[in-house]
């Protein structure tokens, strides 16, 4: 059965929902737990003609850089702390990627996840189609089977 459980995580209560899943999960059949919180890369500010940067571009990625890596602590300590209450051997990633989805993936496959547990926040598909779920992309892409919570 499975024995490595990935927990993509974004720090709502929808995730930490299936956080606690994948916790009972991971308690039940003696796995451990992977979570992992996607950032897009830091993109500078697009500048026309006539426009000016009061501070340099690497003030405003430094802040980023800051802002995005306080968001996956503290989304990722949620997960950990289900964990924990689990008694479940845990482990946080925090990465980049250009689509969260594929950064999902990514994770699964380098940390050898064999199953995926992620929450999906229930939107029609003509909303999921608009708004680009990221629990869709992962189902229609991930080689690794995905249990999505709602």
């Amino acid at each position: 059965m499975y024995k490595h459980i990935l927990v993509p995580t974004d720090g709502s209560k929808l995730s930490l929902k299936a956080a606690r899943e994948a916790a009972i999960l991971a308690r039940s059949l003696k796995a451990r737990i992977t979570a992992v919180y996607v950032t897009e890369p830091y993109m500078p500010p697009l500048m026309s003609e006539g426009m000016t940067l009061t501070q340099s571009l690497s003030v405003h990625q430094a802040r980023y850089k800051a802002s995005t890596g306080k968001a996956a602590s503290a989304a990722l300590k949620k997960v950990e702390k289900e964990a924990a209450n689990a008694n479940v051997a845990f482990e946080a990633v925090a990465t980049e990627d250009n689509q969260p989805w594929e950064g999902i993936l990514k994770t699964a496959k380098q940390k050898k996840c064999d199953v995926i547990v992620m929450a999906s926040h229930g939107r029609g598909s003509l909303a999921g189609a608009l708004l680009g779920s990221e629990t869709t992309k992962v189902l229609s892409n991930s080689k690794t089977p995905v249990l999505v919570c709602r």
